[in-house]
């Protein structure tokens, strides 16, 4: 999955693919681990998914302050200047 159409989601629905990828990702070592598995690299691939999302919710949860505080400075700014 790319980065880009991960960025176009949701939080909920970030939230929602994470836990079917890890699922998955149980899943998939449950069949390497009986010798099950028929495509052992789709579990690199889900691991790096997990790991594009979890990233993005850092992103999302380090700029949501950031933006919170330009909001408040602006304010203050602007009922300082009235």
């Amino acid at each position: 999955m790319k980065i880009s159409a991960l960025r176009e989601m949701a939080l909920e629905e970030m939230l929602q693919k994470k836990e079917e990828l890890t699922e998955e990702l149980f899943n998939l070592r449950f069949q390497a681990s009986t010798g099950q598995i028929e495509n052992p690299i789709k579990m690199r691939s889900v691991r790096r998914d997990i790991a594009r999302i979890a990233t993005l919710l850092r992103e999302l949860e380090i700029n949501q302050p950031a933006d919170a505080k330009k909001i408040e400075e602006t304010k203050s700014n602007e009922s300082g200047q009235d």
